[in-house]
């Protein structure tokens, strides 16, 4: 059985930091192109950042590039995102999402970030 499980939302001031960790079980994660997409209150899904297979490349949303980090351990089947200099506008719940283009494609439940002082 394939899941994603996030982890590591909170409620944290502007300026303030967070880890989320996204682990992935049931499916070859050295394989996938892992991402984080958020979805904020009345806005529609955006993709956060990415990270290649076997962590071959990046990719970061504008808004984010500079203050986000994504990394990965296969070792651990784990990908992380790792949140600095945080704003209200980073709220939102975040997604964990592994990827194998045209074969498959699989989704975490999700995680809340609230940014608020």
């Amino acid at each position: 059985q394939v899941q994603l499980v996030e982890s590591g939302g909170d409620l944290v001031q502007p300026g303030g930091s967070l880890r989320l960790s996204c682990a992935g079980s049931g499916f070859t994660f050295s394989n996938y192109v892992m991402s984080w997409y958020r979805r904020a209150p009345a806005k529609q899904r955006e993709l956060v950042a990415s990270i290649g297979a076997f962590g071959i490349g990046t990719n970061y949303a504008d808004s984010v590039k500079g203050r986000f980090t994504i990394s990965r351990d296969d070792a651990k089947n784990t990908v992380y995102l790792q949140m600095n200099s945080l704003k209200p506008e980073g709220t939102a719940v975040y997604y964990c999402e592994a990827v194998r283009p045209q074969v498959s494609e699989y989704w975490g439940q999700g995680t809340q970030v609230t940014v608020s002082s």
